[in-house]
């Protein structure tokens, strides 16, 4: 893969989720899924880029599995509403995707949502943060949208992960199913999906948590179940899907024998002198822990890559792809890489994680360096059948030479 990371002594079972092991156990289905990290708007722009190309290339419709958390979250659920509607061709394309899929987030790109949601939240007692957030994306991508309208096979599979803070499990949520391993599922929920994604994104200190009233729901077994009972089955506590997995990566290993990784996660900086005070200390730490989980897993990821025993459970196919990724060193000629030098792209890494408003110049640059460094990858480690389209960049002024 094209960052140096070091091959790891323990097995990539690791990116499997404690309990499962009726999944742990079977071999893993043919084809590809598609994971998308979080990382607020900058990860929801810079995998539209990947998607831009991915659907260039007429590998959407190839997918089996979108898997996604946080910001990464926003761009699959309005990918997944739009899905029906895209009317790929005969080579997989969608030529409407710009229209569907694009125009869309940029539109919330260019609103602020977080931190006016903050201030609602703490002004007004009848509305939490995480409603306000709710309502923003209700009223600006998803309307009144549940699971449900989340396409059906043969379309991939949808799943937006958040973390249960009640038992510390990935909580799923998707158009068949949503719960964890220890509560358990229920079928067919009937959730807003805008409330999916604000869950899913609800990343702490401030976002989160969100409080899922699911009273009147049915829960059934799934593996394990140890927790199968109130108040776990009839008000769920949700946070970001980041803080157990940041990369969205472990609903798809589990399943696929190819995992495609968008990563667009921030990578966190040094400070000389840490800040004393119990809140930013604990900020602070909570950025570690979310780095460290990060590192570990995509680590995992790559010892998968590298593995070449054959072995269906440690060994995968695919390409991973990241927003601090040097593109010199997938050794491709592309008429894209002169003007991705990795000093002007890193630049880009550095974009705050928030749903905050930005510029139309900062959003074209990450959906062309999102575009750009999947192009790269997939050309590099995944090259479909045939000749592929020639890249180029979806806004010419947008990635600085």
């Amino acid at each position: 893969m094209q960052e140096a990371v070091s091959p790891l002594s323990d097995s990539s079972q690791d990116l499997l989720e404690p309990g499962e092991s009726d999944e742990a156990d079977r071999a893993p289905e043919s084809g590809p899924g598609l994971c998308l990290s979080g990382g607020g708007y900058r990860a929801m722009l810079f995998h539209v880029g990947a998607l831009s190309r991915l659907n260039e290339f007429g590998l959407l419709p190839a997918l089996k599995r979108v898997s996604s958390v946080s910001g990464g979250s926003i761009t699959a659920a309005t990918l997944a509403l739009a899905w029906n509607d895209l009317g790929f061709d005969g080579d997989g394309v969608a030529r409407n995707f710009g229209k569907l899929v694009v125009e869309p987030i940029r539109g919330l790109a260019r609103r602020t949502i977080d931190a006016g949601s903050v201030l609602g939240g703490l002004l007004n007692p009848f509305s939490s943060i995480a409603d306000q957030i709710h309502s923003a994306y209700r009223e600006q991508l998803y309307g009144d949208a549940t699971l449900q309208d989340l396409p059906g096979p043969p379309a991939p599979s949808f799943v937006l992960n958040a973390t249960n803070v009640q038992t510390g499990a990935l909580w799923r949520f998707s158009r068949s199913f949503m719960g964890d391993y220890r509560v358990g599922i229920t079928k067919n929920p009937p959730t807003a999906l805008a409330l999916a994604v604000t869950a899913s994104s609800a990343f702490p200190p401030f976002l989160s948590p969100v409080t899922l009233d699911t009273s009147g729901l049915n829960f059934e077994p799934d593996t394990i179940a140890d927790l199968r009972r109130p108040p776990f089955t009839t008000s769920v506590v949700l946070s970001d899907g980041g803080g157990y997995d940041n990369l969205g990566l472990e609903t798809v290993f589990k399943r696929l024998d190819t995992v495609l990784v968008s990563d667009a996660g921030a990578k966190i900086a040094a400070e000389e002198v840490p800040s004393g005070d119990w809140a930013r200390h604990s900020y602070r730490m909570l950025n570690i822990n979310d780095n460290q989980v990060r590192s570990l897993r995509k680590r995992a990821l790559i010892a998968a890559y590298r593995d070449a025993s054959g072995n269906p459970h440690t060994s995968r196919r695919g390409a991973y792809w990241g927003i601090r990724t040097d593109i010199a060193d997938y050794g491709l000629d592309s008429a894209l890489n002169a003007d991705c030098l990795h000093t002007h792209t890193l630049e880009l890494a550095e974009v705050p994680t928030r749903l905050a408003k930005l510029t139309e110049e900062l959003q074209e640059r990450l959906i062309n360096w999102g575009y750009a460094v999947c192009d790269a990858a997939i050309r590099r480690h995944w090259p479909p059948q045939g000749t592929p389209p020639t890249p180029k960049f979806p806004y010419p002024r947008g990635v600085r030479p």
